[in-house]
Parts: C-alpha cells; sequence; structure tokens
C-alpha cells in the first residue's frame, strides 16, 4: 500500500511512519488471529486503508496502535462470520450432515496455531494479544473494546483450554516468551 507525500503534508507523513511502524506487527496480529498468511497479509493492508481514511480520528486517539489493533481485530471477526456463513450456506447447498467421528486418532502433540485456530475468537484474541504481543490488560481491553474483566477471564479460559489441547508443557513454554 503505497502512501504518497503530497509535500509537505503532515498527516501523509504521519501515516507513512506509522504504517513502516505498524504494518507488520498488525499483519502478524492477523496471521496468528487467522492462521492464514495470505488472509492476514490482506486484512492489515484492509485495516491500514480504513485507518488512512479515519487518519486525522486514528492520530487524535490517545493509542493509535491500539485502534489499529481493534481495527484488525474486528476485521478478522468479521472474516471469521464470512467464512462461517458460508460454510453454512454450502453444506445446506450440498444437504450433507458433517461427519462425526467417534474416538478421533489425535496426535500426540498439537501445533500451537491449530490450537489457537480452536478456540473461540474472543479467547484466542485475548490469548495472542496478551502472551504473543505481550499487551497489558488494559491494552488489550482497549484494542478489543472489551472491559478489563473480560480480558481476565476470556485469557484464563484460553489458556486453560489451550493447556487442556497442548498439554502442561507445551502451553508453559507458550508463555514463557511473555516478559
Amino acid at each position: 500500500m503505497a502512501v504518497t507525500d503530497t509535500g509537505g503534508d503532515d498527516a501523509a507523513a504521519e501515516f507513512r511512519a506509522f504504517f513502516e511502524r505498524h504494518y507488520t506487527e498488525l499483519a502478524r496480529l492477523a496471521h496468528l488471529l487467522t492462521g492464514e498468511t495470505d488472509a492476514a497479509d490482506d486484512l492489515a493492508a484492509d485495516a491500514m486503508l480504513a485507518l488512512w481514511h479515519r487518519w486525522d480520528r486514528v492520530r487524535a486517539a490517545d493509542h493509535p496502535a491500539a485502534y489499529a489493533r481493534g481495527v484488525v481485530a474486528n476485521l478478522v471477526r468479521t472474516r471469521i462470520r464470512s467464512t462461517v456463513r458460508e460454510r453454512r450456506r454450502i453444506t445446506a447447498f450440498w444437504d450433507r450432515r458433517p461427519e462425526h467421528t467417534e474416538d478421533p486418532d489425535v496426535p500426540a502433540v498439537l501445533d500451537v496455531r491449530t490450537a489457537l485456530r480452536a478456540l473461540p475468537f474472543r479467547k484466542r484474541a485475548c490469548v495472542v494479544l496478551r502472551h504473543a504481543f505481550d499487551l497489558s490488560e488494559r491494552d488489550t481491553a482497549l484494542a478489543l473494546g472489551v472491559s478489563v474483566g473480560t480480558v481476565k477471564s476470556q485469557t484464563a479460559k484460553g489458556m486453560a483450554e489451550l493447556q487442556r489441547l497442548l498439554g502442561d508443557r507445551a502451553a508453559t513454554e507458550l508463555t514463557a516468551g511473555r516478559r
């Protein structure tokens, strides 16, 4: 995404600096929330476009990076909902019932990304922002537009679910990188 600086336009220069400073972080957040590299780049670019359109509001915000994370989280949430609706439409079209396998063969070690994708969006977002991005509870709440209490409970529940999916050792290693 190119932002052209129209000779001395402070807003464009500020946005360019913001873009260069935060695009990679926003793409990483989108990747961890979706598990899809291509979608993550698209979502980060879409978020930056939305931020550019509201740049006056963003640059006046107390925490522009948190605002940007919230935009990414909302775009991911919308994408997940659209994907779920599309899958339901396809299933209804073909009139197939999903097959349920009793006692499936589960590998001993699960990939963290696969385990994260198994979490509902809010739990996944809280775990990713708190542990992968090392955000405070307050900053996580700000990014997601929820209360600090919600962040605390959703993070705890998400980590408990990851611990159940990955085992004690893997869940501990996930949080070990957190300062």
